[in-house]
């Protein structure tokens, strides 16, 4: 990466202290608004409603009108819908927009839907697919032996092939005019060439080819809500998997169009089908990479690489655009690549992991390092544009770790005594926190990081008084989490429980959880116990392809911070981002911003 070593060698390279937890909603908010989780509300990808124990995405909620009137099958909605952005708190660029600095920020995470700004802004992570969902793929196959139906972040769908011809449905967003919401679809053909293969897509009107392996551009589609008005435009991908002797056709999840967004994505609301005039079409689903196709088997190591490398390459071709026209102001933009590859292909590069498979690794083992290389690259189309005015900040929100045990923290508390279940429940119900008894519970573990007290007067059923019993129920957890050890190497799990009421400041401090896991190397909340439920082991292998991890002990994973000007401050932090970004404008930070320009000596933490 010589691009990289030279930015260092002739400016500053540093640790940057990540967010409490290490989560991209939380650290992207801590970077954007300069507070931590206790100023912007956003503690973890999974927040609870205390009163009901619902199960909600932290970053941002879609809900259908309120009022409608019905007509036989039909529901007439009295007015629209909403997207609402649930970070608090005001975005760097805000404060930029007062005081008439330009500004482009191209899909930062935790921004949807996008604050209302003059600067042209592209949300990211956060973002939903059509279906108002984190990404829902579908799978289309005449194998009888396939289990359909319903996977984690898909869906399975038998078809039957009769005369090398197969009729089927594209599953597009819930229809709120319908009694039920039923999922509006729309009709496609593929015909299965008896001789080759190869097979021939047909979908409102597109018609193309694909050979087994290969992927098609984008395939825009319209879902008719009701008739004669009301169509909803998305797109989606197509990649014929094989089509002898069994049919596998792989659809990706059905995107927001962004040159007619059914969802607010961009400021201005033209600005996303500028951009696809200018650049094409492109991913506009958050998390475009389909980790969840991969984890299901459903996609292969290969293939899921060049789906992804399409991600990076929409990335850099939109970056090649949009570069060259920024003079001056703000220019921000995002790339996914390392988080979401480095998730998926670390057990590639970890002999130790449970996962690890030596072909696969000298297949594939490289990958990493391939999209290492190309972030130098597009460094490199930077670096010889920079003025001695212009000042380069390249960040990352954490660093990464191995992720080869899962301590399920619910299990844990259930057999420590600090979760009861009812007499006659089935601890392997997948509901969250199914059949718990509350009258005897005092804690409970939510999200990745999260640990609850099941408080008097905020749970429903709350049984533990707040104050000092409280407080001496947290130390005598986090006493014994921290005496945990791995049975297979004597390792600790659990290096560090920090207490919301020591690491949070602000108006939300009190909204989240009480106290913050954080786990060893190697380690991370399981993938049930996030959810509320109770597996039976404490300690698993986890030999999901998702095998490298941040959401840990923050001060195992920080993340760096380069720039092409000298970083003064000893101890960087993600919170002193967006400082750093207003004083490069003379602007004064506001009182809530807990940090200062990483251009001056001697910050002082609170």
């Amino acid at each position: 990466m010589p691009n990289f070593a030279r930015l260092a060698q002739r400016g500053s390279l540093k640790r940057l202290t990540s967010s409490i937890p290490p989560q991209s909603p939380v650290a992207w908010s801590n970077m954007i608004t300069g507070m931590n989780a206790g100023g912007h509300g956003l503690f973890d990808f999974i927040h609870r409603d205390p009163k009901t124990l619902a199960l909600y995405f932290s970053a941002s909620r879609v809900e259908a009108p309120k009022h409608a009137i019905h007509l036989g099958s039909w529901v007439i909605p009295l007015g629209s819908g909403s997207a609402e952005q649930l970070r608090r708190g005001k975005a760097f660029w805000e404060i930029l927009d007062e005081h008439g600095i330009p500004n482009s920020v191209f899909r930062i995470p935790a921004n949807f839907p996008p604050v209302p700004a003059k600067g042209q802004t592209l949300s990211g992570m956060g973002t939903p697919d059509l279906r108002g969902t984190y990404g829902t793929f579908s799978f289309y196959t005449d194998d009888p032996t396939a289990a359909t139906g319903a996977v984690e972040g898909g869906q399975v769908i038998p078809v039957q092939v009769e005369n090398s011809r197969i009729i089927a449905n594209l599953i597009g967003p819930d229809n709120t005019f319908r009694k039920g919401s039923p999922a509006a679809t729309e009709p496609f053909s593929v015909a299965v060439d008896p001789m080759e293969s190869a097979a021939r897509i047909a979908v409102q009107g597109h018609e193309f080819v694909l050979r087994e392996g290969e992927w098609s551009d984008w395939v825009k589609v319209e879902f008719q809500l009701i008739p004669f008005f009301g169509n909803v435009k998305g797109m989606c991908r197509f990649y014929l998997k094989q089509a002898h002797p069994r049919f596998q056709l792989y659809v990706s999840p059905v995107n927001i169009d962004p040159a007619s967004p059914a969802l607010p994505i961009s400021t201005p609301s033209s600005y996303s089908r500028s951009l696809s005039e200018e650049a094409g079409e492109f991913y506009t689903q958050g998390i475009a990479e389909d980790t969840k196709a991969l984890s299901d088997g459903v996609l292969d190591d290969k293939e899921f690489l060049e789906q992804s490398r399409t991600v990076l390459a929409e990335h850099r071709r939109i970056f090649d655009l949009q570069f060259p026209k920024f003079q001056k102001g703000v220019f921000f933009f995002y790339f996914s690549s390392l988080d979401l590859n480095s998730h998926m292909l670390w057990r590639l590069i970890d002999p130790e992991h449970p996962a690890y498979d030596a072909t696969l690794s000298s297949q594939y083992g490289s990958v990493l390092q391939e999209f290492y290389q190309q972030m130098d690259q597009v460094l490199g189309e930077v670096l010889p544009k920079l003025d001695k005015h212009t000042t380069l900040l390249v960040l990352s929100d954490h660093g990464f770790a191995p992720y080869r045990r899962s301590f399920n923290l619910n299990t844990w508390l259930l057999n420590n005594g600090y979760i009861t279940l009812k007499s006659d429940a089935d601890p392997n119900n997948n509901e969250p926190l199914a059949n718990v008894d509350w009258s005897k519970t005092r804690a409970y573990g939510l999200g990745l990081n999260g640990l609850y007290l099941n408080l008097h007067a905020r749970e429903r059923e709350g049984i533990v008084t707040p104050g000092a019993k409280a407080d001496a129920l947290l130390k005598e957890i986090r006493e014994k989490l921290l005496a945990v050890r791995d049975p297979k190497n004597n390792l600790p799990v659990i290096t560090r429980v920090d207490f919301a009421a020591d690491v949070y400041q602000g108006p939300y401090a009190h909204d989240g959880p009480d106290a913050l896991v954080g786990y060893n190397r190697g380690y991370r909340a399981g993938w049930k116990t996030i959810l509320g439920a109770f597996p039976s082991d404490v300690l698993e292998d986890n030999t999901n392809p998702w095998s490298g991890d941040h959401c840990i002990d923050y001060a195992l994973v920080p993340g760096v911070l380069l720039s092409n000007r000298n970083i003064a401050a000893e101890m960087p932090a993600l919170t002193d981002i967006a400082p750093t970004i207003l004083a490069e404008f003379g602007i004064v930070k506001p009182k809530n911003m807990m940090g200062q320009s990483v251009f001056q000596p001697n910050i002082a933490r609170r």
